[in-house]
């Protein structure tokens, strides 16, 4: 199969045909955290979607190659087809929202690495109720989907936000997946990401999303995705997002319960995985200025869809890195 690029987006297309749609004053739409903002558009996601990207179904019959490397949550990515195509694939509707961005980055990325087809093994960490098990066993793949062990998924309150998976039974969808094909390609053991066992390994691809932000500290992530690696062969490739901080090179948020990585910290994780012989997509650091880039959501998070958000006193969006094994 010889996948063919698409044509460069312009963001500033996008922004100026959003602006038009929803009938904004001429001046700037306003920067930073708006409530009074959001506020207006809170009950009129689909109204804000299309206003902004244009159309929600998608337009091919399969995903293209769009050439993706690691990156910030952007706007421009919300208007591709693949996004809509993949959003769709899950059994969600495309909305502009940076949890549905990070499933996007995940699956688009093994997709252009050719690992979501028939023979291909993937370990899915901290998986939680995604659908994503299910696509790639519809796809062909062998799948492994670990989380916390149920006691220690309640005490840190998973359970309760609903958050977690106990089980095969949390991860069934057959709107993506027929049931035969899942519980033939699908298992599932509890384990810990601060302490993956010697015997999870020669997987083609794993991937994390928005998790290893939650294992204690800056530390306890950047070791993870490191230990991560070695359940590859080599040549297989790990996808994981993370929360980004927008605000602070310096400062950040450092806590057991969840930490903001700053550009320096990634800057240093990438670091120790070249010295130890993988090689990480290049990233795109670029925030961008698209129409809905220039609003941060405050708590309690009123849109039903952001690509920005405030966390205590810092604003953040997510960031996908995909890393091959040496």
């Amino acid at each position: 199969m010889v996948l063919k690029p698409l044509r460069e987006l312009t963001p500033t297309r996008i922004k100026r045909a959003g602006r038009r749609a929803l009938g904004l004053i001429k001046s700037a739409v306003p920067r930073g955290p708006s409530h009074d903002f959001i506020q207006r558009f809170r009950d009129r996601p689909g109204e804000l979607y299309a206003a902004v990207i244009g159309g929600s179904k998608p337009l091919k019959a399969e995903p293209g190659y769009i050439g993706l490397q690691s990156s910030l949550c952007k706007q421009v990515h919300f208007s591709l087809d693949e996004f809509r195509y993949w959003s769709w694939a899950i059994g969600d509707r495309p909305r502009l929202h940076r949890k549905l961005w990070e499933w996007f980055f995940v699956i688009q990325t093994l997709f252009e690495h050719d690992m979501l087809r028939a023979g291909r093994r993937g370990l899915a960490f901290a998986v939680g109720r995604e659908r994503l098990p299910a696509l790639f066993a519809a796809r062909g793949c062998e799948i492994l989907a670990t989380d916390l062990a149920t006691d220690r998924a309640m005490s840190d309150g998973w359970i309760a936000s609903g958050q977690h998976a106990d089980g095969l039974a949390a991860l069934m969808d057959t709107a993506v997946c027929p049931e035969a094909d899942f519980l033939r390609r699908v298992t599932y053991r509890d384990l810990d990401m601060n302490a993956i066992p010697d015997d999870v390994e020669g997987f083609d691809f794993c991937w994390s999303s928005c998790s290893f932000e939650h294992l204690g500290s800056l530390e306890h992530g950047m070791a993870f995705v490191e230990t991560a690696m070695r359940t590859l062969k080599p040549g297989g490739i790990a996808v994981h997002t993370t929360e980004f901080n927008l605000s602070s090179n310096d400062d950040t948020l450092e806590s057991k319960g969840l930490s903001i990585y700053r550009r320096r910290d990634i800057e240093e994780l990438i670091a120790r995985l070249e010295r130890a012989g993988h090689r990480v997509a290049p990233i795109d650091w670029t925030i961008g200025e698209g129409f809905v880039e220039n609003v941060v959501d405050l708590p309690p998070y009123l849109l039903d869809g952001h690509l920005r958000i405030r966390i205590s006193d810092y604003d953040c969006t997510s960031i996908g890195l995909a890393v091959v094994k040496g």
